[in-house]
């Protein structure tokens, strides 16, 4: 048999001390706090008890470490045992860093130790019911898996509910699915302690198309411990609570179709007989195992990190989602918003607008409807943007800028706010105004000096720079950029007038006449009502254009 030394008598690792006792494997507990050592050794009489992890280090007849401290400590002990040639048993998580984990693993391959982590529900004869039904085929091909773990306490402070209680369903969900998640995703709400989270779910998308959600919590008005197994054939649940008779239940609900409807047909509960057995004695028992025949745990390291990699992913996913101080906007809020988007709060979006990755929008800032803002576009707070705009990718929109209605901003346009800025001097007091005005299109590169108005259905070329008002319709170019010729509303450059003085759109149909000196006129559109019916549509402002030219009929 082999010869263990439990280190940490805390909540839990009071169990572990009592389980390695009554297997006949322990012989030292390591416990730093004095005053519990009197009580160890009243339950234990023949225990050795010390403060000194050094001791059982030091002892040869020592053959492995079994770490049962809080998590930040986990690298570090178990380190150290490795590193004095013991095997581990180290509670969950393997570590808090995965490089540290990796470590560990690296370690144990050199020194041929054995290295295990707790991950208890593993070893559950309910979950190893469940596994084996699955991995036979009896529930059909697996396609949602739930699981929920709820109680009142035991509130921690060193970690959130997320990486105290979520280990133990991951474990068994990467057991079930037998690979990767593709997709992590996770969100918090703090009540007790603003930086710990009390309540956690994470959602796990794996790429055969399993999806996953685990919902943790520590603030919950009584225990809930269960796992939902959703196959195609037969839903089965794992409820930890129930009896033993009761823990796995199945269920061969099917969806059939009537009348091109999805229509469940609920069946019996079948609860599935199990032996009863209590799991940490499994678990223990299966580590003194692996210390005799030398064999590779279940709860390997390579588990352990594979459910690290996991936790690490949620908790950068829940990081992210503080630092940006929203959560993202889907539907039905009216518009969408990728996942990586930051919305200040408050402001305004419009039905339909999408804003895709690593884009910002500030507080104050009002957005139309119908508008497109691509990757990494920042719109600064009080900024009005029209209906129906496209802003390209790297756009930053500055405070004191108007977007009229279907204006293009090309990729990575500079906008001013500030003619002469010094990063030691503040002048947000001397902000000056940028209009664009509606239908115009703003070239990739381009770069437009604040406190000018650029006039409506005007193209500015690619990295051209704009240093003045530009009029209706002007094509622009050059740098500074001057006026090159004229474009139509439908963004094609307008020929050599006729002997009237007309251009025509080779596209929309509609005239123009240069009226004056620098200004040009559609002489089919009024000025005054320029707006097709339906805005948005292109087929329907298209139409509409023509029916003003006269070209086709109402």
């Amino acid at each position: 048999m082999a010869v263990l030394a439990v280190v940490g008598a805390g909540y839990w690792g009071e169990n572990l001390v009592r389980t390695f006792q009554a297997l006949g494997a322990l012989k030292y507990v390591v416990e730093t706090r004095e005053e519990r050592h009197a009580l160890i050794l009243q339950s234990y009489p023949g225990i050795r008890v010390t403060a000194s992890y050094d001791e059982a280090l030091a002892d040869p007849q020592v053959d492995g470490i079994v770490i049962a401290l809080p998590a930040e400590r986990h690298h570090e002990f178990a380190k150290k045992a490795l590193e004095h040639d013991k095997d581990v048993f180290v509670e969950k998580p393997l570590a808090l860093r995965l490089d540290d984990a990796y470590e560990l693993r690296e370690l144990a391959r050199v020194r041929g130790r054995i290295l295990m982590v707790g991950h208890l529900l593993r070893y559950h004869p309910a979950f190893v019911k469940i596994r084996e039904l699955a991995h036979q085929g009896a529930l059909g091909r697996l396609q949602y898996i739930y699981s929920n773990r709820l109680s009142l306490g035991k509130i921690r402070r060193e970690e959130n509910a997320l990486w105290s209680f979520a280990p133990h369903d991951i474990s068994m969900i990467l057991a079930l699915c037998g690979e990767q998640p593709a997709l992590i995703r996770a969100w918090e709400a703090s009540y007790l302690h603003k930086e710990v989270a009390d309540v956690t779910v994470t959602h796990l998308a794996f790429p055969s198309g399993i999806n996953s959600h685990i919902f943790v919590s520590w603030l919950h008005p009584f225990k809930e411990q269960k796992l939902v197994v959703v196959a195609d054939d037969k839903m089965a649940v794992f409820e930890d609570t129930q009896p033993w008779d009761k823990k796995v239940t199945l269920y061969s609900h099917h969806i059939s179709w009537q009348n091109n409807a999805p229509v469940p047909e609920k069946a019996e509960a079948e609860y599935v007989p199990v032996e009863p057995s209590e799991p940490l004695v499994i678990e223990c028992s299966h580590f003194l195992t692996c210390i005799q025949s030398r064999a590779k745990p279940l709860t390997d390291a390579d588990e352990g990190i594979r459910v690290l990699q996991v936790l690490d992913r949620a908790q950068t996913h829940l990081r992210d989602n503080r630092a940006r101080g929203s959560i993202p906007c889907t539907p039905p809020c009216g518009y969408t918003a990728h996942e990586t988007a930051c919305i200040d709060q408050p402001c305004s979006i419009g039905t339909g607008t999408k804003i895709w990755h690593f884009s910002h929008v500030m507080s104050s800032a009002i957005i139309g409807e119908r508008c497109i803002l691509g990757q990494n576009v920042h719109i600064a707070g009080g900024v009005r943007i029209g209906n129906n705009v496209k802003i390209q990718n790297n756009v930053s929109v500055y405070t004191g800028t108007i977007v009229e209605d279907d204006v293009f901003l090309g990729p990575s346009c500079v906008l001013t706010n500030v003619k002469n800025p010094r990063s030691e001097i503040a002048r947000h007091s001397l902000y000056e105004s940028t209009l664009i005005k509606r239908g115009a299109t703003i070239g990739a590169n381009a770069t437009i000096v604040c406190g000018t108005t650029i006039g409506r259905f005007a193209f500015i070329a690619a990295g051209s720079t704009v240093t003045g008002d530009v009029p209706d319709y002007a094509l622009m170019a050059g740098v500074p950029a001057r006026r090159i010729g004229w474009m139509s509303r439908h963004g094609h450059r307008l020929s050599t007038p006729d002997a009237h003085g007309v251009m025509t759109c080779p596209e929309g149909n509609l005239r123009y006449r240069e009226v004056t000196s620098g200004c040009l006129r559609c002489l089919d559109v009024s000025e005054d009502d320029d707006v097709p019916p339906t805005p948005g549509c292109e087929q329907h402002s298209y139409d509409w254009y023509k029916q003003k030219a006269g070209r086709i009929a109402p």
